[in-house]
């Protein structure tokens, strides 16, 4: 029996996937294409956040702007994946990426459970 479905959501102030070091996200790195990977290391800053996101008011400063690598909703296109898969992994990537920058027990990752279990009732 497949496990219940959940839906991916994304949370404000949180940024965790705004920290773009291609060595910590080599997989995504892989997936662009060459135009797309040239626009990607040139976003990323030396401290290997994205150049474009104000650490401060943790939020994008070119949100409506961004390209579409930075968009969740096409990591299907990229990865070829159904939308289960892609809410599963999106799931995962953010979870990850929160316990990794701001820790297990982060106000950001109980923000972004919370969310989730708002989401998915």
């Amino acid at each position: 029996m497949k496990p219940k479905a959940h839906k991916w959501s994304c949370i404000a102030n949180c940024g965790a996937c705004c920290r773009l070091a291609p060595e910590e996200r080599s997989e995504a790195v892989q997936a662009l294409s060459t135009a797309e990977e040239e626009e990607y290391f040139r976003m990323v800053g030396n401290d290997g956040w994205c150049r474009h996101y104000d650490k401060a008011n943790r939020k994008c400063t070119i949100y409506d702007e961004r390209p579409s690598f930075c968009k969740v909703e096409n990591f299907s296109k990229f990865f070829e994946l159904n939308q289960y898969t892609t809410d599963y992994l999106a799931i995962k990537s953010c979870k990850e990426n929160i316990r990794s920058i701001y820790g297990g027990k982060s106000t950001v990752l109980k923000r972004f459970q919370r969310n989730l279990d708002k989401t998915n009732k």
